[in-house]
């Protein structure tokens, strides 16, 4: 069992860019997608429950993250962009009908990608969206902005010497947030790359409105967490994604504990859970 539980790396070509990516396990697909500024680690957090109850978990860095190479000058970081390296992933790791998981900007990515390929998915697990289908505003575009200069000019340090300016977090989550962000902004072999898509990303709209959802017609969990600890996830987006989607179910963690996004091995838990109910599971059968 423990050699079963050793990732396979893999590199997947798209478009001319190479994404980093690895599997562990094997079964049924989990393919998981990771928020702006993240790696592919940052979904389940390094927990093995999804390959221990019998899937095979892929994961991969979104281009200019992580270990995956930048997207080139002629090309971008748009959702439609992510959402074709999406396909070429899964079209590298067998073909078989996966579940979608993506946190952020990956959940943003399924929505994208799904409602183009909804009978080539089993069913999609979306953690904190942002977006409700329109432009972002401009305020959330400034402070983005301001984090892609603080990286650019200062590398870490700059990065988060922004984050921390507009951080509201207070109290003792506020610890937690900077800490994890600090972790995270660290593993990224191309900066200026996730500079980039820092501003580019909150640009996109991954569909028309929030009308456009109700044609996500796959079976849909949607995780939400509270805005007093991820105000940058707000609850009230993920309500309104819980009732566009036909059939969607809304979870989150207890008022005043951690966010289930931040909790790797219940979230698996609660993806295995959602992946073994019999619509779900009949659709990665093949059936």
């Amino acid at each position: 069992m423990a050699e079963s539980l050793e990732p396979t790396p893999f590199a997947v070509d798209s478009s001319g860019i190479e994404l980093a990516g690895e599997s562990v396990g094997e079964g049924p697909p989990i393919v998981l997608l990771h928020g702006v500024t993240a790696t592919r680690r940052y979904v389940v957090h390094g927990s093995n429950a999804l390959p221990r109850r019998g899937y095979r978990q892929i994961s991969y860095d979104a281009r200019g993250h992580g270990e995956s190479a930048p997207a080139p000058a002629d090309a971008g970081y748009t959702y439609r962009e992510l959402a074709d390296d999406l396909g070429a992933v899964l079209e590298s790791q067998g073909g078989e009908r996966p579940v979608l998981c993506g946190h952020s900007m990956g959940c943003h990515t399924i929505a994208t990608y799904a409602l183009g390929h909804r009978d080539e998915i089993a069913g999609a697990v979306l953690i904190g969206p942002v977006q409700l289908g329109l432009p972002a505003p401009d305020e959330m575009l400034e402070s983005w902005g301001r984090l892609a200069d603080g990286l650019e000019r200062g590398g870490v340090e700059g990065f988060m010497e922004a984050f921390e300016a507009d951080l509201t977090v207070e109290g003792s989550w506020r610890e937690t947030v900077l800490r994890l962000t600090r972790e995270r902004i660290q593993l990224h072999r191309h900066p200026d790359a996730v500079a980039r898509a820092l501003r580019e990303v909150p640009r996109s709209v991954p569909f028309d409105g929030m009308a456009e959802l109700g044609y996500l017609d796959v079976p849909a969990l949607v995780v939400a967490s509270y805005d007093e600890v991820d105000p940058g996830h707000p609850y009230p987006v993920a309500e309104a994604w819980a009732e566009a989607i036909p059939g969607a179910r809304l979870i989150s963690e207890e008022p005043g504990k951690a966010p289930l996004a931040w909790q790797g091995g219940r979230l698996a838990r609660q993806i295995a859970g959602f992946s073994e109910q019999p619509a779900v599971a009949e659709r990665l059968s093949g059936l």
